[in-house]
């Protein structure tokens, strides 16, 4: 019975200390009109430091929605267009001569921002993706002898056009690995886009968004998140659903096993977790249902299964195989 008391006054302590959350989302949609799962990712990724690779096509308000986020986060916002002649420094920035003082000074690049938008990444080389993944990874910039620390929050919104892929660098595998979730950005719906249209024709759609919160406020947020208690049940199915992409013979999956060329790296289990736990917190809760593990595993799995030549010819792709995962693994 104490446990239960427990529960519910932790409950009660996450409700409000999630509470911004509603305020984010009320701001959003005054400023778009749907893509509810988009921004979704964004505060997923945003609440465990995770990096987020959208695909998508032109027009679906990605860069508005991470722009309106940092606004009403009072955070710094910079959007960096990959293009084929891009070098590294000039996103991390480089060292620059200074006659008068006969000594080289720095300036730093537009990794230097709490948000970083990185317009069609796949258009740039592989040493301008990989100066970019570093920063990432390590949230540190070298310039010289120098090394910088990225204020945090830090979050990469990277994008990618599923058309148009010529003369483009696709990211290895192992990069790909790097990010947290791979969202697909669909159209809106028609009702949803009679409003975008109504709104953009009598000028009532909000231009700018007043602070919220401020940064330090998403890095309480984030501690409060860790706090979430994942159940040694929601574990198990966690980890069943990941080995279920490497080994699917072993749970009565084997008719997937020629359509899946390699599985889920151990990156996927924890980022599943923590995707979990951070979809509990902005939905109020103080411990993870199976729901939570079930609306972000598409995007935490789908850029992590290679799918084989089989598969490509009957037009199975990576959400397909992540369905009859879902179908076949007990849920607790």
């Amino acid at each position: 019975m104490s446990q239960y008391i427990d529960l519910e006054s932790f409950n009660q302590q996450i409700a409000i200390e999630s509470a911004f959350i509603k305020s984010l989302l009320e701001a959003h949609d005054r400023v778009i009109v749907g893509q509810r799962p988009m921004m979704n990712s964004l505060l997923i990724g945003l609440l465990t430091r995770g990096h987020i690779l959208l695909e998508g096509l032109p027009g679906l308000a990605k860069t508005l929605a991470i722009k309106t986020l940092a606004s009403a986060i009072h955070a710094s916002f910079n959007r960096i267009q990959f293009t084929p002649d891009l070098l590294p420094a000039d996103i991390i920035g480089t060292q620059i001569y200074n006659p008068a003082t006969l000594d080289f000074q720095i300036r730093k690049g537009p990794i230097f921002a709490n948000f970083i938008l990185a317009d069609e990444i796949n258009r740039a080389p592989a040493k301008v993706q990989s100066a970019l993944l570093e920063a990432m990874q390590e949230r540190q910039v070298t310039i010289g002898k120098e090394t910088y620390k990225l204020e945090e929050p830090f979050l990469v919104l990277a994008t990618q056009n599923p058309i148009e892929q010529e003369g483009t660098y696709p990211l290895p595998e192992a990069q790909v690995d790097r990010f947290m979730m791979k969202v697909m950005v669909g159209y809106p719906s028609m009702e949803e886009e009679r409003t975008i249209l109504r709104r953009n024709l009598d000028g009532s759609i909000a231009q700018e968004i007043a602070p919220i919160i401020e940064p330090g406020d998403i890095l309480k947020a984030r501690k409060a998140v860790e706090k979430i208690y994942l159940d040694s049940r929601i574990e198990n199915y966690i980890l069943n659903l990941v080995f279920a992409t490497r080994k699917p013979s072993e749970f009565k999956l084997g008719d997937l096993a020629p359509l899946i060329n390699y599985g889920a790296s151990p990156r996927a289990t924890i980022f599943l977790a923590q995707a979990a736990k951070a979809n509990a917190f902005i939905h109020q809760r103080g411990f993870v249902i199976p729901d939570d593990v079930q609306q972000v595993v598409r995007d935490i799995l789908r850029h992590r299964i290679g799918i084989s030549y089989e598969a490509e010819a009957e037009n199975i792709n990576q959400d397909q195989l992540i369905s009859s995962i879902l179908a076949k693994i007990e849920v607790p």
